[in-house]
């Protein structure tokens, strides 16, 4: 029997790291600590050996489509697939950044969005039968929904709505933006909240893709929100450390075999949100 895998992206600090942390504790199988950079991917590998847990790294930069498919080769050819994936890496532009918003509305979308898709579009065919997939949204996707207009919000919640569509739409946002009408477009002003709204809704697409192409497998997919963790990201203030912001991230990461639900939810502190 093959050595079981899970793969955490943008792993090396913060929330992905706990994530790593606690799989390391409650994963049987081999638990990979991805990172644009190596010296600091392998840096974080050392640190968790210090605290008495075994991981391994892999460079995985999501912004560089050549990255994706050279790990997505190297998880193929060694595990033979992924049997956890937790797409965790994201950014955020601060609040105090005075970058044009239609800059920042480019490079969010771009990773939390767009490279996160990549993963998943490259990913997903790796997934084994019983496999676990977890997309780490926010609940200012879900919020940001509430404040797109009553047409882009049947959409973007319609069970209808395809992939090519949902793309579509993310890329119409950026346009508008540069033309500053994303408002006159129905969009609220947070491209950090587009972008999750893209990423929970594109959860809900591929799950149900899942469970039409490969109704056998029992692989379930859900989208999350860690909460407010004390990060680079999210700031000092924020209530929850990083090991309490990867509990939910890491339940869904170990559904129990079998299990068939929660499957394409918004997950938030273990319990499934609204949407």
């Amino acid at each position: 029997m093959s050595t079981r895998v899970a793969v955490v992206t943008g792993s090396n600090k913060g929330i992905g790291l706990a994530i790593v942390r606690a799989l390391c504790q409650q994963f049987q199988g081999d638990v990979y600590v991805t990172a644009r950079d190596s010296g600091r991917g392998q840096a974080a590998v050392e640190s968790l050996a210090s605290e008495g847990h075994k991981s391994m790294f892999h460079q995985l930069d999501i912004d560089d489509l050549d990255s994706i498919t050279t790990a997505a080769t190297y998880f193929r050819d060694k595990y033979g697939g992924v049997d956890v994936l937790v797409n965790n890496a994201g950014i955020a532009f601060k609040e105090a950044s005075t970058d044009p918003f239609d800059v920042q509305a480019e490079v969010t979308l771009k990773t939390n969005f767009f490279a996160t898709r990549d993963m998943l579009t490259h990913f997903m065919p790796l997934v084994k039968p019983g496999g676990r997939v977890v997309n780490v949204s926010s609940f200012v996707g879900s919020r940001t929904l509430n404040k797109c207009s009553p047409a882009l919000q049947e959409r973007l919640r319609s069970e209808d709505l395809t992939e090519d569509e949902l793309v579509g739409l993310m890329q119409s946002f950026v346009q508008l933006t540069k033309k500053a009408e994303h408002k006159a477009g129905g969009w609220p002003e947070t491209a950090y909240g587009v972008s999750k709204t893209g990423l929970t809704a594109l959860s809900m697409i591929l799950a149900r893709r899942l469970s039409k192409e490969r109704p056998g497998d029992q692989i379930l997919l859900n989208a999350c929100c860690p909460g407010w963790v004390r990060t680079d990201m999210a700031g000092s203030k924020a209530p929850k450390s990083p090991d309490e912001g990867a509990v939910t991230p890491v339940y869904l990461s170990l559904l129990a075999p079998g299990a068939t639900q929660p499957q394409g939810k918004f997950v938030s502190d273990k319990e499934v949100q609204p949407w």
